[in-house]
């Protein structure tokens, strides 16, 4: 959460030549309502719902960065939909993420009401471990959203000799018929995490 996902995704995407998906805004699409809005009406499992049919439906996507919200990475039943794909973590500390979100806290249902940024910290403690079993991972906290791009670009060419080729819509995987693998973002690291990778 807050760590920039979709704006250094689209970056990202633009740099490798590939189209951009942001899952959020697939399941504001696929359920014709907000986040705020299916949480509202249906909870949290209405949204995980949307969320799975949003992943589904791209699985045969290729040539794609996906933006992945912060609990995907925690859904084995999501991440492991494709194997193949290439996973970046973009690591954010506790204390980037809360101020990044503290203004809009409207828009951030996992939150809650009664205490934002202890339920944030809580949050990204439950999910680090999932977090750290995507393949690459970057530091958020500083660098613009640009040279995030950049850097993951670097990393991308670096373990791959150029960029991996992947299902569209997924965001840092390898693609199983050798096109390139979708590139997915995850956040919410613990403080420990935070460290820069320049």
């Amino acid at each position: 959460m807050a760590a920039g996902k979709s704006t250094v995704g689209r970056r990202l995407a633009e740099r490798l030549g590939y189209s951009f998906v942001d899952l959020d805004e697939e399941v504001e699409r696929l359920s014709k309502r907000t986040i705020p809005e299916l949480f509202d009406e249906g909870g949290e499992a209405a949204f995980r719902r949307m969320e799975e049919a949003a992943t589904a439906a791209l699985d045969e996507t290729r040539d794609v960065v996906i933006a992945a919200g912060g609990g995907w990475m925690a859904r084995p039943e999501l991440r492991d939909r494709w194997p193949d794909a290439v996973r970046v973590w973009l690591r954010v500390g506790p204390q980037a993420a809360w101020e990044r979100v503290a203004g809009n806290l409207a828009v951030r249902p996992m939150l809650g009401s009664t205490d934002p940024e202890g339920s944030l910290r809580s949050l990204m403690r439950e999910r680090a471990a999932a977090y750290r079993l995507a393949e690459l991972s970057v530091n958020t906290d500083r660098p613009t959203p640009e040279k995030t791009a950049e850097l993951v670009a670097d990393l991308l060419a670096a373990a791959f000799g150029s960029a991996p080729a992947a299902p569209r819509g997924a965001t840092g995987e390898r693609s199983r018929q050798g096109s390139s693998p979708p590139l997915s973002g995850y956040r919410e690291p613990e403080r420990g995490e935070t460290e820069t990778e320049e």
